[in-house]
């Protein structure tokens, strides 16, 4: 069975989230991501998640760094992967200047470095119940898990998007989770993947390639386009980071366009600025038949693991992602 996962994020409460993990399950799929941000806490669902699955795969999408420290970090994974019977993948990431200091009142500083010293501490948790640890960005004093993961060797995935964070991929993780990407990215990053995995003296070929891919499903492909132009400008306009890689993409004015718009507080007509080109180049549009194939060609480019990134908001939300769950499960 080809591999595909779904990522949670916004949109269905946490109650209804459980539910669609659930028919992702049913329906065949290998895993289940959800997100880190807003909404209800990513543990909590999960922790719900894995008493009411026995298959699927559980994984977070991202934790942040900055929000939770490294010890948290470990035990809510030693948690997840005790409650699922070792079926959890720990997605760490660095979120967003923008997010973490206005939001969480947090300095962003380090990102790199704190990530890197972040997958150390947890992996001396998880492997041997405690940890003194004096890194670049982060020092923990003699932190006692106090409970035996189920796990030590529980695999840990990183959030990247540009070449530093793909290294330390290579040299650190067991898998990379992209963002957005395009038919080139998984064959694009691989070199950079295989230069961290070098230096560590690891085999690239065991780091997993993986993407959340944006994606809306409906009766025609001008529809499902006209879904997911207000996420793409939310993201082109709202995270600098997005704004640049959607520039290296080959969009370079319209970037600054809905940077400027968003900017303006023009929310509507950052969306108008989304063109096809863009929303059909970083993502899964168009009806189920379209996004079956959109899949079957990301798998081809070389990515490992499709996860589809359903766009729904408000009321209905629960409806929407269900159907594209539905529309994108395994044959």
């Amino acid at each position: 069975m080809a591999r595909i996962g779904v990522a949670v994020s916004g949109g269905p409460n946490p109650s209804e989230i459980v539910d669609c993990v659930k028919l992702a399950e049913s329906l065949g799929y290998e895993s289940a991501w959800v997100a880190e941000g807003h909404g209800g806490d990513q543990f909590a669902v999960l922790a719900a998640c894995a008493t009411q699955t026995s298959r699927i795969k559980l994984g977070t999408s991202i934790t942040s760094v900055f929000v939770r420290t490294a010890p948290t970090i470990a035990m809510a994974a030693g948690t997840i992967d005790d409650l699922s019977d070792g079926r959890f993948i720990l997605g760490l990431g660095s979120s967003h200047k923008v997010q973490v200091e206005p939001e969480h009142g947090v300095p962003y500083t380090k990102p790199l470095t704190r990530v890197r010293d972040t997958v150390a501490i947890v992996r001396a948790l998880l492997r041997d119940g405690e940890v003194d640890y004096d890194g670049e960005a982060i020092r923990i004093e003699n932190f006692d898990l106090w409970f035996r993961p189920h796990r030590g060797d529980m695999p840990i995935y990183i959030s990247a998007l540009f070449p530093k964070m793909i290294r330390l991929c290579g040299e650190v993780s067991d898998g990379v989770i992209l963002t957005r990407s395009t038919l080139d990215t998984a064959a694009s990053i691989r070199p950079l993947i295989a230069e961290g995995a070098s230096q560590a003296g690891r085999d690239p070929a065991k780091i997993d390639v993986t993407s959340l891919l944006p994606m809306a499903v409906a009766d025609t492909l001008d529809a499902a386009r006209d879904i997911m132009r207000p996420g793409v400008a939310f993201y082109a306009g709202f995270f600098p980071r997005y704004n640049r890689l959607i520039a290296e993409y080959g969009f370079p004015g319209e970037a600054a366009a809905i940077a400027k718009a968003w900017a303006d507080g023009d929310r509507t007509g950052a969306a108008r600025l989304v063109s096809d080109a863009l929303v059909d180049a970083t993502g899964i549009v168009g009806t189920p038949d379209d996004c079956r194939a959109r899949i079957a060609e990301y798998r081809e480019s070389g990515l490992d693991l499709p996860i589809i990134s359903p766009f729904a908001r408000g009321p209905g939300a629960k409806e929407l992602f269900e159907a594209a769950i539905r529309a994108c499960a395994p044959d």
